[in-house]
């Protein structure tokens, strides 16, 4: 058995379903389960439609509401055509959770209140839809699909848009539900994100989540594999998007693909490596425009060879700079300043410490208020905005004769703020001045995987 998961852009229109169809018709062999994401931009939509339903906003609600009915409406239309057997229950079906949505966001429009619960149950219906057209797209070519609804597997706590899955749960929950829906079938598919807690209230996993679903579902099911079908080649020594030159790699280590996934790369969720890693399960980053393509495998460290892998970064970051004599000889400072980034759920990516001074970067979307008033009343804190976070990901690199030379070469006109050397001998990061990230990065990128001379 192998988990299919494919994101927005595989799943777009009718040219990247009818795609990703004929991908998962080549591999019946193996039994997939394939988790889908909603149609590429309807989760925006979905977002877009709950803000309007809590300013009661509800005429431009109900403008948004019929653009995402009429879309997918379209798209069944496209892809199953009138003369299907299944084109009316397609429309039925589509036109039965359109509705069902209208109803909760009339509620809300009507109250002006928008619960976390409530918006997990909005922004969750995009995969529903997606989920739900293309099992019947599927059958109409003769893939004999079951549609499963993930949350009656896909078990979290009550942290409703950013839930934590609950992985003893899921371990029992697939594969009872998979196993069944297997019966007598070619294909499963579910969705990807969403969740629900043990009571049955909905939640989410995050944006991006639909990842993490596939590697959780591929844990409980001790899949031989897990397929992360994109729309690029693979994972890249660099974002394409915004570094020129960048190759796909043939493959990394589950802890580089983590790193990277970690410090700014967006090919996969962050939490997706976990739960492959405990069932030694390997994932394969793929392209569904180009199907015949090698993309990226993500095996154990044994396997891979030690080097540079990559350049990432986040564009915009802050540092949070924490200076006190207290810290001098004492025991347990490092615990009370780090309770009060949990306290108020403000997570850190890069550490740097001295005698009396922390140093920590965290993501510029998250609200740091409360976190510099508690730790004001007993220390002096600065907080550095307008940052980027760049980090150079590999294997062993740290260890590697000149790394350390060959990261900060191409440094020599730029200011730094902050180093930090990950203990894993993984990454190497620092921070310095989002107004020239893209030129560092440009230009780190060119020495490391171009100049011969840096060989």
């Amino acid at each position: 058995m192998i988990v299919m998961k494919f994101g927005g852009t595989s799943v777009a229109n009718f040219e990247a379903i009818t795609r990703s169809i004929f991908i998962i018709g080549s591999k019946l062999n193996r039994t997939p389960v394939v988790v889908v994401s909603a149609l590429s931009k309807v989760t925006d939509l979905l977002y877009r439609i709950s803000d309007h339903a809590s300013r009661k906003d509800a005429e431009e609600a109900d403008r948004l509401l019929s653009e995402l009915r009429i879309r997918h409406l379209s798209l069944i239309q496209e892809l199953l055509g009138e003369t299907s057997s299944l084109y009316d229950q397609a429309i039925v079906d589509v036109n039965r959770i359109c509705d069902t949505l209208t109803e909760v966001v009339n509620a809300v429009c009507a109250l002006g209140e928008l619960s976390d619960r409530s918006k997990a149950v909005i922004i969750s219906y995009g995969e529903y839809l997606s989920s739900t057209i293309i099992c019947h797209a599927m059958n109409a070519r003769g893939i004999r699909t079951k549609l499963v609804d993930a949350r009656t597997m896909m078990i979290s706590n009550s942290d409703y848009l950013k839930a934590e899955p609950d992985m003893k749960a899921i371990a029992v929950k697939v594969p009872e539900v998979i196993s069944k829906a297997c019966e007598g079938m070619d294909a499963v598919i579910t969705q990807g994100f969403v969740a629900s807690t043990m009571d049955g209230d909905p939640t989410v996993l995050g944006r991006g989540g639909s990842d993490y679903s596939a590697s959780l579902i591929g844990m409980a099911m001790d899949a031989e594999a897990i397929e992360i079908w994109t729309d690029v080649d693979g994972v890249h020594t660099g974002d394409p998007r915004f570094v020129k030159g960048t190759r796909s790699l043939e493959k990394i280590s589950f802890e580089e693909a983590a790193e990277m996934a970690h410090f700014g790369a967006k090919v996969l969720h962050p939490l997706t490596i976990e739960p492959a890693v405990k069932k030694n399960i390997p994932i394969y980053v793929l392209n569904s425009m180009n199907p015949s393509g090698k993309g990226t495998a993500i095996l154990n460290n044994e396997m891979i060879e030690d080097g540079v892998k990559s350049v990432s970064f986040k564009e915009n970051i802050q540092v949070i700079n924490i200076f006190s004599t207290r810290m001098i000889n004492t025991s347990g400072f490092l615990k009370n300043v780090f309770e009060i980034f949990s306290e108020n759920k403000v997570s850190v990516d890069l550490i740097s410490t001295s005698e009396a001074n922390i140093s920590v970067t965290v993501d510029a979307s998250q609200d740091i208020s409360g976190v510099v008033e508690q730790l004001s009343e007993f220390a002096e804190v600065i907080v550095d905005t307008d940052k980027s976070q760049v980090s150079v990901i590999g294997k062993n690199i740290v260890k590697l004769e000149g790394s350390i030379k060959r990261t900060f070469a191409p440094l020599k006109n730029c200011k730094i703020y902050m180093i930090s050397q990950g203990a894993s001998y993984v990454n190497i990061s620092f921070v310095i001045d989002r107004e020239v990230v893209m030129d560092v990065v440009q230009d780190l990128h060119n020495y490391l995987f171009y100049d011969e001379s840096s060989n």
